[in-house]
């Protein structure tokens, strides 16, 4: 008969290298494109701010955006930079963000961060 301490040292080393299931990130869905032209107008203003280079409407718009939520393709951190895109009559920042790539890519969330969309201009 096998010790139960033996036992128990067997099965911590052979489930040693595995990751816990919650630890383990599945790739982002797959993203769908939109035209500008079919965004909130709002939206096509950002944008435009965004070529200008400003001057941005809230202080937060240009911060780097970590992708917590994990609906972009992975890149390293500093890769994606958040900017707001106004909501009428919404007193705060509201939920819409543009989200930009470093190669050039803009994406549009109208629910903040839990979708996205590549935008074509």
């Amino acid at each position: 008969m096998i010790p139960r301490g033996l036992i128990a040292i067997a099965l911590a080393l052979a489930f040693a290298g595995a990751a816990p299931v919650a630890a383990q990130k599945a790739e982002p869905p797959a993203i769908q494109q939109v035209d500008l032209r079919d965004l909130p107008h709002e939206a096509a203003e950002t944008v435009a701010l965004i070529h200008k280079k400003g001057p941005y409407l809230h202080a937060r718009d240009g911060v780097v955006f970590n992708n917590r939520e994990g609906q972009l393709p992975k890149r390293e951190k500093g890769y994606y930079h958040e900017y707001t895109v106004r909501t009428p009559g919404e007193r705060t920042r509201g939920a819409r963000r543009i989200v930009t790539g470093k190669k050039g890519e803009f994406y549009y969330s109208g629910d903040h961060y839990k979708t996205f969309r590549l935008i074509r201009e």
